[in-house]
């Protein structure tokens, strides 16, 4: 405390010293009580002690410092007053710049109101009176009569010799001529006595600077804005005007607001176990170090779309607990040349200031793609931007503490030397899930969700221990998550997070205070086969025909042993033109036999069969069938080896990546024994439904009836109306959740009047 007050009195006597004397008698006696003053400070040095020592070192040490500074604020002022400085020079500039056409307009108004004399009103007040001397045409637009001595008025000017002048202007050098001549003969001048006129052409210097003051103005203003706001940095640079070769990275941290965890992401686990060994070795590098690992440089995540890489993306960011930075591939892609290379050399700058850090690069197709070849010209823009990213992360100044993640649905157009160990050293594909991981994204999305279940067991089961009430709410909704997912085979996340939505979205259009199991079921249907057409009204014979249609459908695949179980058959117009469908619950399978594609042929053939025994003549409605009927045939004669003439070959068929047509891998010999082949398998399959509806017939026309009274038939009415299928089911998940299993046990309202379906390629459509 006494320290810091003996600072405080030194300060105050600081300010009291600084204070101005303009009095020269004070000036005088301070000089003389300083010189007395000085001799007495000598002698007191010597028995000062320490800390008082001290504090006037301090506030010497601060007197000096305190004097710099308005030193160099005096030497500042005086360089913001110089007109020279280069802010003055800039201001003079532009003040110039604008000066310039203030002046040229002044300049035109003048010379307006100069110009108001009319032809006539010179011939009147001037030539008729004898006043005028000479003529002269000034660019064949304007003419200056030069008038005799002391006939000044308030319309005259002083001419270059002192004598006064007026202006006008002339449309035409012709007529003015006419009009001349035809005055002064009136006039009665003789020709040799007539007035001299002349014709000079007149150069100014604003007709010189007016073409090049747009430029002038142009490069002047971004000259300045340049200086003034990026001097350190060009136009082009990353620290130019526009800013155009900077990253556009969003930067993403502990202190980000990321709501999305890996506890979020679901169906993808050993992905999701891939992608956590980055940030695990970003959090703890030295447990990887001592056993001499290194981390791979980068991951590259490709799949079908909506499977969930850019979720895997924003969950890392969530909880890697290191920078994060996410920037879009088609970000690189400028119409500025050299930009994307820059901004690809600043993002990786900015990863190195934060290292241990993350890059990830969405959609990175749009810059790896495949740099062009003989065959194919590439982009010069886009290539030096993939050359600077494969620099970047595998060059000589490569970082071992910068991972790089990418997506991508198109990993097959990449760059080769993109996707080399060193750079992306893992490639993890990310694939629909099957049907456990539909069950786990169901559940994620779920516990979102007010459930119908979950608030009847609330409603019910109030007094019972909260252990055993979760049980049961667990047990619920684990009961319609698997339920859901047997109903939607080939859904990717994307898929089953709008159904989810769209399920909600109907409960509220319907007033319903939560969601049920007939909301999910119908957002299912209407994300397959699409909305309904209530609009669409059929005539009855085109009921009729959609009728025994999928009657024919239905029977074949009820007695197909190798047929997918059916869930349910509709002639209620939906979607992009289909008429009606029958709908099956294909189950996760990665192998097909040969019997199972026969079967699939002939269900599907079941429809235009059943028309051609019960009308006269056959409709268009089969179209896709045979769409589908020629694609497996072809397949199983060209790639999958089951034609006994062809033989085990596998051919290719002759596309390019771009789908295009361009040769025949085989002989004409050859396609003509493919095309046998494949006529063989459909003929076989149409032979087949033929003799079966042939054998149904009377089953056919009993479900066709029905399905035309009710227009929806599900499988409860099929067993009812032919009995059980004569074969056992071989989906495991429609046994388990969807045969006679109600997926809210003890609530007698879950069980919906409404339809199941099921999606995707079970499903026969009838256009």
């Amino acid at each position: 405390m006494g320290h810091r007050a003996q600072f405080s009195q030194s300060f105050s006597r600081l300010q009291k010293n600084n204070e101005p004397r303009d009095d020269k008698e004070t000036s005088e006696k301070k000089e003389e009580s300083k010189r007395t003053e000085e001799p007495r400070e000598q002698k007191s040095k010597e028995h000062e002690d320490p800390e008082t020592r001290r504090n006037k070192e301090e506030e010497k040490k601060f007197r000096e410092e305190l004097r710099q500074k308005q030193e160099s604020s005096k030497k500042q002022k005086g360089r913001d007053a110089s007109i020279f400085s280069r802010e003055g020079l800039t201001l003079i500039l532009i003040c110039g710049l604008f000066t310039i056409p203030l002046t040229f307009w002044a300049t035109l108004s003048q010379t307006a109101n100069r110009d108001e004399l009319s032809f006539q009103a010179f011939k009147t007040r001037y030539l008729e009176k004898g006043l005028v001397t000479k003529l002269t045409v000034i660019n064949r637009f304007a003419v200056e009569a030069e008038l005799v001595q002391g006939a000044f008025s308030d319309e005259t000017i002083r001419g270059p010799q002192g004598n006064p002048v007026v202006v006008f202007t002339i449309g035409s050098v012709e007529v003015f001529e006419e009009e001349m001549n035809a005055a002064q003969d009136k006039l009665g001048i003789p020709i040799e006595q007539r007035l001299p006129v002349s014709y000079v052409e007149r150069g100014s210097w604003l007709n010189m600077i007016m073409p090049v003051l747009p430029t002038v103005l142009l490069i002047g203003g971004l000259w300045y804005i340049s200086v003034r706001k990026a001097p350190q940095g060009g136009a082009g640079g990353a620290g130019g005007i526009f800013k155009i070769g900077k990253s556009k990275a969003k930067l993403f941290n502990q202190e980000t607001d990321v709501k999305i965890k890996f506890k979020d992401v679901a169906g993808c686990e050993e992905s999701k176990e891939e992608i956590m060994e980055f940030v695990k070795f970003l959090q703890d590098p030295v447990k990887y170090e001592k056993l001499g690992a290194k981390i791979p440089r980068g991951a590259i995540l490709s799949g079908p779309p909506g499977t969930g890489k850019t979720l895997l993306a924003k969950a890392t960011a969530g909880e890697a607990g290191v920078p994060f930075l996410s920037v879009s591939g088609s970000e690189f892609v400028e119409m500025f040349v050299g930009v994307g290379a820059s901004r690809v050399r600043d993002l990786f700058k900015t990863a190195r200031e934060m290292a241990p850090s993350i890059i990830f690069v969405d959609e990175i197709d749009a810059i790896g793609r495949e740099r062009g070849n003989g065959r194919v010209a590439g982009n010069d823009e886009r290539e030096n931007t993939l050359n600077q990213l494969l620099v970047e992360m595998d060059g000589f100044e490569a970082s071992d503490h910068v991972v790089v993640l990418a997506g991508t649905n198109r990993v097959d157009i990449l760059d080769k030397a993109l996707l080399r160990p060193g750079r992306f050293d893992r490639h993890v594909t990310i694939d629909t899930p099957d049907i456990e991981g539909r069950k786990a994204i169901f559940k994620v999305h779920l516990n979102k969700l007010t459930l119908k279940c979950v608030e009847d067991i609330r409603a019910s089961q109030s007094d019972v221990d909260f252990n055993k009430y979760q049980q049961l709410i667990d047990e619920a909704t684990d009961n319609l998550a698997g339920r859901l997912a047997a109903l939607t085979p080939g859904f990717a996340g994307a898929d089953i997070a709008n159904c989810c939505n769209e399920g909600a979205l109907i409960a509220a259009r319907e007033d319903d205070t939560a969601v049920d199991v007939h909301h999910f079921e119908s957002a299912i249907e209407r994300v397959i086969a699409g909305l309904e057409k209530k609009s669409r009204v059929l005539t009855p014979e085109e009921k009729k025909t959609v009728a025994y249609h999928e009657a024919g459908h239905a029977i074949c695949g009820w007695f197909l042993e190798f047929a997918d179980p059916l869930v349910k058959v509709s002639i209620i117009p939906r979607g992009q033109g289909a008429l009606g469908y029958a709908q099956y619950l294909p189950k996760d399978q990665y192998l097909v036999s040969e019997e199972q594609f026969k079967h699939r042929m002939i269900m599907a053939l079941g429809g235009r069969v059943s028309e051609e025994l019960h009308f006269e003549s056959v409709t268009s409605g089969a179209s896709d069938d045979f769409k589908k009927i020629t694609q497996m045939a072809q397949s199983m004669v060209l790639q999958l080896g089951m034609s006994e003439k062809i033989g085990s070959i596998y051919f290719d068929t002759g596309n390019d990546q771009g789908g295009f047509k361009v040769h025949n891998t085989y002989s004409e010999k050859t396609a003509k024994l493919i095309d046998e082949e494949v006529k063989r398998f459909i003929d076989e399959a149409y032979d087949a439904c033929k003799q079966l509806l042939t054998e149904k017939l009377e089953l056919v026309d009993k479900v066709a009836e029905e399905v035309f009274k009710k227009e929806v038939l599900t499988r409860e009415d099929m067993i009812r109306l032919v009995g059980p299928r004569p074969f056992p089911e071989r989906n495991d998940a429609f046994d388990k959740y969807i045969k006679g299993n109600d997926v809210y046990k003890g609530n007698p309202k879950s069980k919906s009047n409404k339809d199941d379906q099921a999606p995707e390629s079970g499903g026969e459509a009838t256009a």
